[in-house]
């Protein structure tokens, strides 16, 4: 009997790489739908690898058919080169539409938490627009909704710590009160594999068992690496500013202003029971001698499309 088929868009970028790993630990069948190499992965040879064919439906719905779950990480951070969060929104929709077509058993989508269809901000409104396609599709679904992710691949855990290593000054934006609760990669992993396995229909808020203010998570992570840099508070503008500037040192884009306001307006937590079991604080001093020793660059991670 053949192990049953899923497919993971982006299953050599950081979220979807775990939960493919998870699927074939479990001697499952997988395929990815990726633009990425998979050069870094050791497992790659065990995964079918297929163009995320966008501009072809056809192909697209061709290459989902026999799926029991299709996990969908696909997402743009930000705008670049074109890509905006509203293509993101137009292209999942091809998605969806090609796994109706395809007869996809079910669904499971890594969204954001907070989710707004009437939000200022595109990320999170582009969010809550894909839910809602997903709700009326008419497939089986299940929706995660994590704040912040983090793992040994992470962008924001590693570049705080590596700012923090190098600079004598770190600045946060407002006053630091707002506040994160970040998951580990490993525990949104298992409750992706397991949401694929609920018989009905759910939404989730996929957040670990610690909350922190901004300027908690600064000190934590401050205190770990051992730095001395002097935290100030600034201005959104400021940090703006300030964040372009490390930007152009790195070549990369490191916070943007809508990525400033959404932490600042308080949308990375949740008001439901933590899903995950890892703690960040146990984490991160077990890892405090390798985060932020290099930086971690969204750029340089294939900038066509990126995942969750």
């Amino acid at each position: 009997m053949n192990a049953p088929l899923n497919i993971v868009t982006g299953a050599f970028g950081f979220t979807g790489k775990y939960i493919a790993a998870r699927l074939l630990s479990m001697g499952e069948r997988v395929r990815t739908l990726t633009g990425h190499s998979g050069k870094t992965v050791t497992w790659s040879d065990q995964v079918e690898t297929v163009p995320l064919a966008f501009n072809d439906p056809r192909r697209l719905a061709a290459s989902l058919v026999g799926a029991k779950t299709l996990f969908n990480t696909y997402w743009v951070r930000f705008g670049r080169n074109g890509a905006t969060h509203a293509e993101a929104v137009s292209n999942t929709q091809v998605l969806i539409r090609a796994a109706v077509e395809a007869g996809v058993g079910r669904i499971v989508h890594v969204s954001v938490t907070n989710p707004a269809p009437d939000s200022p901000l595109t990320y999170f409104r582009g969010k809550a627009e894909v839910e809602a396609m997903i709700r009326n599709s008419g497939l089986r679904y299940a929706i995660l909704r994590p704040a912040v992710v983090f793992g040994e691949e992470d962008i924001l855990i590693n570049n705080i710590a590596w700012l923090l290593r190098r600079f004598p000054l770190f600045a946060v934006p407002g006053d630091g009160q707002y506040r994160v609760q970040p998951i580990f990669v490993e525990d949104l992993a298992a409750l992706a594999v397991d949401s694929a396995r609920i018989p009905e229909n759910v939404v989730l808020d996929a957040v670990g068992p610690e909350t922190y203010s901004y300027d908690e998570l600064v000190a934590m992570i401050r205190s770990a690496v051992g730095s001395e840099a002097r935290v100030v508070h600034v201005g959104a503008s400021v940090m703006g500013l300030m964040a372009r500037l490390v930007g152009h040192l790195v070549n990369d884009v490191v916070l943007t202003r809508e990525e400033i306001e959404g932490l600042m307006a308080d949308m990375l937590v949740s008001s439901r029971p933590p899903t995950g079991e890892t703690r960040l604080s146990a984490w991160v001093a077990e890892h405090a001698g390798a985060i932020g020793q290099s930086y971690a660059s969204e750029l340089a991670r294939h900038y066509w499309f990126a995942h969750s």
